[in-house]
Order: C-alpha cells, then structure tokens, then sequence
C-alpha cells in the first residue's frame, strides 16, 4: 500500500464545462508542431525513460480538476504508466510519492541483519 492511498486531497471544483473546455483545448494542442517535438524526443518527462513517441500521452502537471490548463507550460509528455500512477497530483504531491517509492526499493535492497 502507498502511503497516498488513504490520503485525502484538497480537490479544486472545476465546472463540466471547464474541464471540457480544456479538453478540446489538449485535443486542438496535441496536433501542434510543438507537441509533436516533445512527444518526438520518445522521452517520459517523470521516470526518463525511452519511450514510443506513439504511445505517450498529454499530462496535465496541474491537473484539469485540480485547476490546470491546457497551456504548453502545463502539458508533458508521459508514459501511460507514469501518467496512470500521477492521475490528479500536484508536482509537490508526486515528487513526494516517487520519493517513497524510492525509499522502498531501497529498503527491499539492503540486507536484514542476522
């Protein structure tokens, strides 16, 4: 279990019509020569690894519920799974769980004393 599965978060309310605004907004931006660079670099912007430019995905780093934009400075390229993990996080709030997860692989690594 992760320690942010029985964390609750201050949620922003952002009206339907917002978030569908900022939808098509992502959708009109992922066409653009820009997106088209970034996502043609074929790198995952949180974990750094390689990744088929095609199968990256448009994060939000603030989230469309949580108050974002569909703005180049607000959108990333990610893998599926690193987009998946971050869902509605703020960057504070996912540099704090990539951190313990790193704590644990580190944990799981080092030898138990005898």
């Amino acid at each position: 279990m992760s320690k942010f599965e029985n964390d609750i978060f201050f949620l922003v309310t952002v009206r339907p019509e917002e978030v569908r605004r900022e939808k098509e907004k992502a959708a009109a931006l992922r066409k653009t020569q820009w997106w088209q660079r970034q996502v043609g670099r074929g790198v995952c912007h949180y974990c750094g690894l390689p990744v088929n430019p095609k199968e990256l995905t448009m994060d939000h780093v603030v989230p469309i519920i949580r108050g974002g934009r569909s703005t180049r400075g607000n959108v990333v390229p990610a893998c599926k799974s690193c987009n998946n993990r971050k869902k509605y996080l703020l960057p504070l709030e996912w540099e704090d769980y990539l951190k313990g997860i790193s704590t644990q692989k580190e944990s799981m690594r080092q030898p138990t004393p005898q």
